[in-house]
């Protein structure tokens, strides 16, 4: 009689724990999703090259990379900095190429100013940040996490 006591114990605390990781999980996400929280990794492409070998291009908060994947690692392989194309820098190309009623005429300045831009970042990459940024001891990432759960409430 013991042994079915203490199994309905911790049958009944299992499905307590169970029921609490549930609500919060659902909780939680409705969070994100009624804040409009983005997701801050998108992947741009992806293309096989082998059996288990793939190039996955991906944007995180304004910069690309080219990461090699594998079945047991993640290398970096080329890492871009983007800048948005400036509306100055894009009608000036469409003046000069001959207003915009020709379509080529767009498309040509709208990659020519895609290209400045992406010279005028190669030059202006930002500084390297703090050698603690986004670890768990740094203490912006605790400021984050604390305003994240204030909003939930």
């Amino acid at each position: 009689m013991d042994t079915l006591i203490v199994a309905v114990r911790v049958a009944l605390s299992l499905g307590v724990v169970l029921a609490l990781l549930w609500f919060l999980q659902r909780r939680l996400s409705r969070g994100a999703r009624a804040l409009g929280v983005a997701n801050p990794v998108t992947v741009v492409g992806r293309q096989t090259i082998g059996q288990k070998a793939s190039v996955v291009v991906v944007e995180v908060d304004g910069t690309r990379l080219v990461l090699g994947v594998t079945e047991q690692t993640v290398t970096v392989l080329h890492e871009r900095y983007l800048a948005p194309a400036t509306v100055s820098s894009l009608d000036a190309a469409i003046s000069v190429l001959g207003g915009s009623q020709s379509a080529p005429a767009t498309a040509f300045a709208r990659s020519l100013a895609a290209a400045e831009a992406d010279d005028a970042a190669r030059v202006a990459q930002p500084a390297p940040s703090a050698p603690l940024a986004g670890s768990i001891l740094s203490p912006s990432t605790w400021r984050q996490t604390a305003a994240l759960l204030r909003q939930g409430r």
